[in-house]
């Protein structure tokens, strides 16, 4: 009898009191507006992250550059960004690469003016293309093509201008003659007739690994716990947007602000490109390895190992 009216009072105990806060995780993603990165958007309106114990401030960035800066102050906790620049990681950036985001660069293309006499893969050698900043997923895919077509990672030149408004702001003044930009941008201008896409990157570098999930050291240290539920919320949010085409447009086009048109064919050509497991595959980490020297960003291919953890991350099916 004393036995049920203890459990009696713990579940009275336990009904009235306060539900425990949310941590909240200060996400940090590599382009203000891409679809790449919507997913943090989503988990935050559907409630998936809330279902997890989390709340995200969600802040955009200026490329991989910006992203690193911002883990060093202390600015945000994840990083949603890419992942040819582990090299920064490398180089000291205070953080390791926790999960694989995304494979093969199917959002991101090459755009061309209409009149600038590109019409195809081959006409970009010696050209001038621009990236959002140096050591940048942009970046390194541009050189990346330059490398495939035989001509050597400086068969094309690169011009580091940040936004996508610069970057369509020097195609237009003919400053460059393409830019590295999310496809719904160039469908976008292309309805004006002021670019076309030339290249989508997808089609020419594939066994790749287009975005990573970046968490500081001090976040992993402080609570382990968040980041792992963050990725199990993350990943949930993929299975999530794969879908529910409709609810992730409409988040998709708050943030992003572009037709819808445009968002829609974005969506299915880019959709397949995310990862619901988040482990890292050893082909892709070989190829990126290798590119940090043919790049001159590395003297020497780093112990890749050392760059990643898939400690919070769930066994891989069927191990």
């Amino acid at each position: 009898m004393k036995k049920s009216l203890l459990v009696v009072a713990a579940l009275a105990l336990a009904a009235g009191a306060p539900a425990r806060a949310a941590d909240t995780l200060r996400v940090g993603k590599g382009n203000p507006t891409s679809f790449s990165f919507i997913g943090a958007h989503v988990c935050a309106e559907s409630g998936i992250c809330a279902k997890h114990g989390l709340a995200l401030d969600i802040s955009g960035f200026a490329g991989a550059t910006r992203i690193h800066q911002a883990m060093a102050a202390d600015q945000i906790d994840i990083g949603l960004a890419s992942g040819p620049d582990m090299v920064f990681v490398a180089k000291g950036s205070p953080a390791k690469a926790v999960a694989k985001m995304a494979g093969a660069p199917l959002s991101l293309a090459i755009g061309v003016r209409p009149d600038g006499g590109i019409t195809k893969v081959e006409d970009l050698k010696g050209k001038t293309i621009s990236v959002s900043t140096l050591g940048s997923l942009t970046y390194w895919l541009t050189h990346e093509v330059a490398v495939r077509q035989g001509w050597g990672h400086d068969g094309i030149r690169t011009a580091e201008l940040g936004t996508e408004a610069a970057q369509v702001a020097a195609l237009k003044t003919k400053q460059v003659d393409g830019i590295t930009v999310a496809l719904d941008a160039i469908y976008v201008l292309e309805s004006k007739g002021e670019a076309k896409p030339l290249i989508r990157f997808g089609d020419v570098v594939t066994n790749f690994m287009m975005h990573v999930i970046y968490a500081t050291n001090k976040i992993q240290e402080k609570n382990p716990d968040a980041v792992r539920r963050f990725l199990s919320a993350w990943f949930d949010t993929v299975k999530y947007m794969k879908t529910h085409k409709a609810e992730t447009l409409k988040t998709y086009l708050k943030v992003a602000k572009v037709p819808e048109f445009a968002a829609s064919k974005n969506y299915d050509g880019a959709i397949d490109m995310f990862t619901t497991d988040g482990h890292f595959d050893q082909e892709s980490l070989k190829v990126l390895a290798k590119s940090y020297v043919d790049l001159k960003q590395l003297p020497s291919e780093p112990d890749m190992t050392k760059l990643y953890t898939e400690a919070y991350l769930p066994p891989r099916s069927g191990s």
